[in-house]
């Protein structure tokens, strides 16, 4: 299939518009396209030949080459790619948490009532190691890693979907902020936890499995918005060259 100029500067201009480009910016390097695609045809090529056959990845390469960033830092996009990363962690430490508390899943304690005749009924206490404290220790380990990794995929995937510029800049600044971010969010987490133990002690359960996994998805998405807004600050059309 063959792509006319006014094909290719259509494609050119909405890739720029996804970009965050500005109007003027847009505008000026679409002239300059045009006049090059225009010279190419008098050269006998077509336009096919002189993009390469991918106009988005030529428009995105001119962008970055001008030191365009996009007007639109994409936070909102760039959060919620990194709760989607954050997610099943989260779900999974909670569970973990289920399962490793005293009294929880894999708690195998046990109580026995024996009667007498004479006097009240006795109570014993059979203790017995817990597998699930380990096992939570172990798990969470495991949880922060993967949501390390996950968050990491998640934001690039995003950013790469939306043919964004900034990305490998801000895939650095994400990769060196997440430990913090990551105990941040795990704190929140144990703060919540405790919280519900002294402030509503017949519904901690209830309270830790509700609210901490929102509140510790919310933790890892606003501090990838955070580091998103610092490393890719918008510019305008003077960058142009």
């Amino acid at each position: 299939m063959t792509l006319a100029v006014e094909d290719a500067i259509h494609q050119a201009m909405e890739t720029w518009r996804r970009l965050g480009i500005e109007q003027d910016a847009a505008d000026e390097m679409a002239e300059e396209l045009a006049a090059d695609l225009t010279a190419a045809a008098s050269d006998g090529r077509s336009v096919t030949d002189y993009i390469g056959g991918d106009i988005d990845a030529l428009a995105t390469s001119w962008a970055v080459e001008r030191g365009l960033r996009a007007t639109n830092p994409r936070l909102k996009e760039t959060a919620a790619a990194a709760a989607r990363g954050a997610a099943v962690p989260a779900v999974v430490a909670v569970i973990l948490w289920l399962a490793g508390m005293p009294g929880g899943l894999l708690d195998r304690d046990s109580e026995a009532m024996t009667t007498q005749l004479h006097g009240p009924p006795v109570w014993e206490v059979h203790h017995y190691p817990n597998p699930g404290t380990p096992l939570m220790w172990v798990g969470w380990a495991v949880c922060l890693l993967g949501a390390f990794f996950w968050i990491r995929s998640t934001v690039a995937a995003e950013l790469q979907h939306q043919h964004d510029p900034a990305r490998d800049v801000t895939m650095r600044a994400l990769t060196k902020a997440l430990p913090l971010i990551l105990a941040a969010a795990a704190l929140l987490g144990s703060a919540i936890n405790v919280l519900g133990a002294y402030a509503f002690p017949y519904f901690q359960v209830i309270v830790t499995v509700l609210i901490a996994p929102v509140a510790m998805l919310g933790a890892v998405a606003a501090g990838a918005a955070w580091v998103r807004d610092r490393s890719c600050p918008p510019l305008n059309a003077s960058r142009l060259k």
